[in-house]
């Protein structure tokens, strides 16, 4: 199993959180995309589920893509998640 350790920054939620904006209007995100870490993409379709790709550029240039179907509701559930970890950020 490969691990990729991921750092995350106060900005790094920040730019979560309008990535969640992005994608309650069903546009298309890149997060993490810094270079410095693995770079997260998600492509919302019109059917409802979206296509994932993680990309970890910076060390093994390994590319990893694959179609969800997220329960209703997921953005909602991501929102209270950024806000969980703004609450229980330290550094």
């Amino acid at each position: 199993m490969a691990v990729f350790p991921v750092g995350i920054t106060h900005y790094d939620l920040d730019q979560w959180e309008k990535a969640l904006e992005e994608l309650a209007g069903d546009r298309f995100v890149s997060w993490l995309k810094s270079g410095r870490t693995v770079r997260l993409g998600i492509k919302p379709s019109a059917s409802g589920a979206v296509g994932v790709s993680l990309q970890d550029a910076p060390s093994s240039q390994v590319t990893v893509s694959l179609p969800l179907s997220p329960a209703a509701g997921w953005i909602e559930d991501r929102r209270a998640c950024l806000d969980h970890a703004r609450r229980t950020f330290v550094g």
